[in-house]
C-alpha cells in the first residue's frame, strides 16, 4: 500500500536508457541526462544497472557543490518510488534476456535508445527496437521510445546510413550527439555537459535540446 506522502508526491518519471548492445554510450547519456535534469532542479535518482557500476563509479566524483543527484545499484528491479526523487533514470546493460530487466523496460515511460554510426551497432539496435515494438506496454503506447545517435561525426558514411536508418524506423529521432572531448572532461570530474562552464561547451549542450523538450512534453505517470 502507498504511503501518504506517496499520495501527495507528483507523479514519478521513469526513462530508461537502454540498448542490447554493449558500447553504445548508455552511462554517457544516463549521467548527462541526470546532470541536465537535476540542474532544472529535479529530484533525480541514477539507478546504476549495469555491473561495472559506471554510473555510480561517476556520482562517487561528483562535486559537493554541484546540483545533487541520488545514486543506487540495482541487481533486479527498481522500488516503485525511490525517497525523494522526481524522475528516475535507469542506466540498463546491454542483452536485456533478463525478465527482470524486460520488466523494468516495460514500466518505464520513455526508453531513449542511443544508436552508434556502425553497421553492427546499426543492425543490433534494429532487433532491439524490434524487440521493443512487440513488447504489449510499448505497443498500447504507454511507453514511448526515442532514438538518439551518439559518438557521431555527420560527415562520415556511416552516419548517412544511421540516419536512413533512424528516418525509417516511424519513431522520434532526436538528436545527433557529435563526438566531442567535452564528455571526457565532464564524466572525469563527476559533471555533465550542462555542468560546464558556459560557453565551454555551449554545441554540445544545444545538441541535447530535443531530448530536454521531448520529456518535458510527456506527462509523467505513477507506475507502481
Amino acid at each position: 500500500m502507498a504511503s501518504q506522502d506517496e499520495h501527495s508526491a507528483p507523479p514519478l518519471l521513469r526513462i530508461a536508457v537502454a540498448n542490447a548492445k554493449g558500447g553504445a554510450g548508455k552511462s554517457t547519456v544516463a549521467t548527462n541526462l541526470a546532470a541536465a535534469l537535476a540542474r532544472q532542479g529535479q529530484r533525480v535518482t541514477l539507478a546504476d544497472m549495469d555491473a561495472q557500476r559506471s554510473s555510480l563509479e561517476w556520482l562517487r566524483a561528483r562535486p559537493r557543490s554541484f546540483p545533487a543527484i541520488r545514486g543506487m545499484a540495482v541487481s533486479e528491479r527498481a522500488p516503485q518510488r525511490p525517497p525523494e526523487t522526481d524522475t528516475l533514470i535507469l542506466d540498463t546493460p546491454g542483452g536485456h534476456r533478463n525478465a527482470a530487466l524486460r520488466g523494468e523496460l516495460a514500466r518505464a515511460d520513455t526508453i531513449l535508445v542511443p544508436v552508434l554510426p556502425s553497421p553492427m551497432d546499426i543492425r543490433a539496435a534494429a532487433h532491439f527496437i524490434h524487440e521493443l515494438l512487440i513488447n504489449d506496454r510499448v505497443s498500447r503506447q504507454r511507453t514511448r521510445i526515442a532514438v538518439v545517435a551518439n559518438r557521431a561525426r555527420t560527415r562520415m558514411l556511416s552516419y548517412r546510413d544511421l540516419e536512413r536508418f533512424l528516418g525509417a524506423l516511424g519513431m522520434p529521432f532526436l538528436t545527433t550527439l557529435r563526438e566531442s572531448r567535452n564528455y571526457l572532461t565532464a564524466a572525469d570530474q563527476g559533471l555533465g555537459i550542462h555542468d560546464l562552464a558556459p560557453g565551454a561547451a555551449a554545441a554540445d549542450v544545444e545538441q541535447w535540446a530535443p531530448i530536454l523538450d521531448f520529456l518535458a512534453a510527456e506527462p509523467a505517470t505513477t507506475r507502481g
